[in-house]
């Protein structure tokens, strides 16, 4: 295909704003799939994003339209999901702007144009969900929407996914805004050059790369380097997707599609990497690498343990798996006393490690435990050297100071539900910093430590607002935290793997709750079982387990009395015995559902 006629662009939305609909007329409109084979959010390839209805991973399809090759990116709305659409940003020329009529611009709206606007991307607005309300208020949001993207009001769409109306006249406004794609410059020996921008597994093609040609051209019968890895192979396959996998002699400068590698070690390919076909008897020359992505920052850490001991092997290569599809995921080999041995899982979200937990449930038929998720903390020591830390039972028993993360937070809240997100703002050590007021909604500017983000913020700001309000967020840095390590004890000994920490204004009540459900589910025995929650060299919170009673002497009737004590005196040297030999375990079971609980 010609340079001239190729438009690369995504989708980008707040979640919910009916992006995968809009793609799934776009593919309708073009005649990529015919109408009988049609389904909603087709694109959504994983059964779990159909099931929660969000997007969950990029998806590429190539659409033909007149003389034009439409490479389409569809990409997600949650903010956990982020890198996946900055990975969009990079293979592509333009971007749609995409608004639900009825919402309006939310947080992710903002954040996702900044992106495309960093990157340089044309960016064309379009209304969706026409269908639903007025045209004064589509007219309203048009005019909101221009004067964001810095264009006129007529220059944004008024379309609707469901009902395809709107949908000709923006395909018309990709060929015609859009520009071609540029070449980055051919190099002496090389035959073609391309940036791999995601890549799976296929059980017969081996490792699949997504690609985009930025230099040259490939044919399926050359041999590819990818230079991250300094790997050689010769290819199995390479195509397009329409949407599904569709084999093709070549692909050229501007295109994009895959080329299966035939490679069965998911460590051989990183997302990224620039992958190379040489001239034959050509070296390799010195530059040829393209510009990557950046290595994405997980914010939370989570610790995956498999239910059953067993498939720790199975858990290993379903991770690695995993990690092809999704390389936002850091991953570390880790050890609990209880749970044996497992993953710690760097994550960008808690819905990020939520969705991994069931990917690994049900692409690899995989059951995990997981920890109670925890940021990285840096702490300092005596002798002014700086450590990190993510595992509170890490915490050096001196130190001068602890640092957490912070986020810059951006809310837009109906004006409506002020007051009910101030409240929640007390509970969650948020500082506002700035409000903005945007026609019936407030923006909002704040900070907050990113730990607070990890417990129930989302719901609890969802919940006050009605689902109304919308966030996002990124991070700021580090500041000096008033944070307290809580360590659980059972019998006065320690419990590995539950230690937390807590602000230090919140700490004995989130510890009073910790003791309060380790005494529910912990099993009782011959003797009472003290459960002690200590901090700072103190014990702060305690419940005693009752112990099990047995009446050792229901067999007497009458006589002396003291043959009924001599037993009671023999029952309890007994406990006192059976006392000094336990050990404070955690039985698995109650350790999972201690877990689950939280």
């Amino acid at each position: 295909m010609n340079e001239s006629n190729i438009r690369n662009f995504c989708i980008i939305a707040h979640i919910d704003h009916g992006k995968s609909t809009l793609a799934d007329r776009l593919l309708e409109v073009t005649g990529t799939i015919e109408k009988r084979k049609m389904q909603a959010q087709i694109l959504d390839s994983l059964e779990l994003e159909r099931e929660r209805g969000i997007t969950i991973k990029m998806a590429p399809v190539r659409m033909k339209y007149k003389e034009y090759e439409l490479n389409l990116i569809d990409t997600p709305g949650h903010s956990d999901f982020g890198y996946e659409v900055s990975r969009a940003l990079e293979a592509v020329e333009g971007a749609i702007l995409l608004v639900d009529a009825a919402q309006g611009i939310q947080a992710q709206t903002l954040a996702n144009f900044h992106s495309a606007e960093k990157a340089g991307l044309t960016i064309i607005g379009a209304v969706n969900k026409v269908d639903l309300v007025s045209t004064h208020e589509v007219d309203h949001l048009a005019l909101e929407l221009a004067h964001l993207i810095g264009c006129e009001p007529e220059g944004i769409y008024r379309v609707s996914g469901k009902t395809g109306k709107g949908v000709p006249e923006l395909l018309e406004a990709v060929v015609l805004k859009i520009p071609a794609p540029k070449g980055v410059g051919h190099m002496k020996g090389v035959k073609g050059r391309a940036l791999v921008f995601d890549s799976f597994y296929d059980n017969h093609k081996g490792v699949v790369a997504s690609v985009r040609v930025f230099d040259g051209i490939f044919t399926d019968t050359d041999t590819v380097q990818l230079l991250e890895t300094d790997t050689k192979v010769k290819m199995k396959e390479l195509g397009y997707f329409a949407p599904k996998l569709t084999a093709t002699d070549s692909l050229g400068e501007g295109e994009t599609g895959y080329i299966a590698t035939g490679i069965k070690d998911p460590g051989k390919i990183k997302i990224g990497d620039t992958l190379l076909a040489l001239e034959p008897n050509a070296t390799l020359p010195k530059g040829a690498a393209l510009p990557g992505y950046k290595e994405p920052n997980p914010v939370i850490f989570v610790s995956f343990y498999p239910e059953e001991s067993d498939d720790y092997e199975h858990l290993t290569r379903g991770l690695e798996k995993l990690k092809l599809n999704d390389s936002a995921l850091t991953i570390e080999p880790d050890q609990n006393e209880v749970l044996g041995r497992g993953f710690k899982i760097g994550c960008l979200g808690k819905l990020h490690f939520e969705i991994t937990a069931e990917r690994l449930r049900r692409e690899f038929g995989i059951g995990v435990v997981n920890t109670f998720p925890s940021v990285l903390y840096r702490v300092k020591n005596k002798d002014g050297s700086w450590m990190e830390i993510v595992k509170p039972e890490d915490l050096p028993a001196e130190y001068l100071e602890i640092q957490e993360p912070i986020i810059s937070l951006e809310l837009i809240v109906p004006t409506k539900h002020l007051s009910s997100v101030l409240s929640v703002q007390r509970k969650f050590r948020m500082n506002v910093l700035h409000t903005e007021t945007m026609g019936e909604r407030i923006l909002m500017k704040a900070e907050m430590p990113l730990v607070e983000l990890v417990s129930d913020f989302d719901d609890q700001l969802k919940s006050a607002t009605e689902g109304y309000a919308s966030f996002s967020y990124e991070i700021k840095g580090y500041e000096r935290a008033e944070v307290v390590r809580v360590d659980l004890l059972v019998s006065g000994e320690p419990v590995a793997g539950l230690s937390r920490f807590f602000p230090k204004e919140t700490m004995e009540r989130e510890a009073r709750k910790m003791v309060e459900k380790l005494k529910d589910l912990l099993p009782r025995q011959q003797y009472v079982q003290p459960v002690q929650a200590s901090a700072a060299g103190r014990i702060v919170a305690r419940a005693d387990i009752k112990a099990m009673s047995k009446d050792v002497t229901g067999y007497l009737y009458g006589g002396d009395r003291t043959r009924k004590m001599k037993l009671w005196k023999k029952q309890k040297r007994g406990k006192e015995r059976l006392k000094e030999r336990s050990e404070a375990t955690i039985p698995p079971s109650v350790f999972k559902e201690l877990l689950k609980k939280e």
